[in-house]
């Protein structure tokens, strides 16, 4: 089983195309970011003090943007814990599976676009935090 760490997730520069009129930033597929994306949503009016995500993927790989506003991003391995804060639209954080993820701090009108390498499956999720360090430690049939 592939055990990634939090040393491999990665702040990846989309890159900005400025202009007068305003700037673009730019994420295709097999370019930008290191997978297909498949499934694009967007968190948004979260109340103050409020966390999302507390969970992690057994296969799907996910790419983080502040599209606006801050946040930021504790990642858990199991054995080592990160933060991360994202606050510029032309820059994102890439999470492989099998790492814990939660979204806190929210700054008001923030939105986060999540780019996700696979559509929407129940069964890929992993979203109680003892069931992950199992999953972690090689227990590979956690529901």
């Amino acid at each position: 089983m592939n055990k990634p760490t939090i040393y491999d997730c990665s702040i990846i520069e989309i890159g900005k195309h400025q202009h007068e009129k305003g700037n673009i930033s730019v994420i295709e597929n097999g370019k930008s970011i290191p997978f297909e994306v498949n499934r694009v949503f967007y968190l948004y009016d979260i109340p103050g003090g409020e966390d999302r995500g507390a969970h992690a993927h057994k296969e799907c790989h996910q790419f983080l943007v502040a599209v606006s506003g801050a946040f930021d991003i504790i990642l858990d391995d199991g054995k080592t814990k990160r933060t991360v804060t994202l606050n510029r639209p032309y820059l994102g954080l890439y999470i492989p599976p099998g790492i814990w993820a939660g979204e806190i701090g929210f700054s008001s009108g923030s939105v986060c676009l999540v780019l996700a390498s696979h559509l929407y499956d129940a069964g890929d999720y992993i979203r109680d935090y003892n069931q992950f360090l199992a999953y972690k430690n090689g227990d590979d049939k956690i529901s």
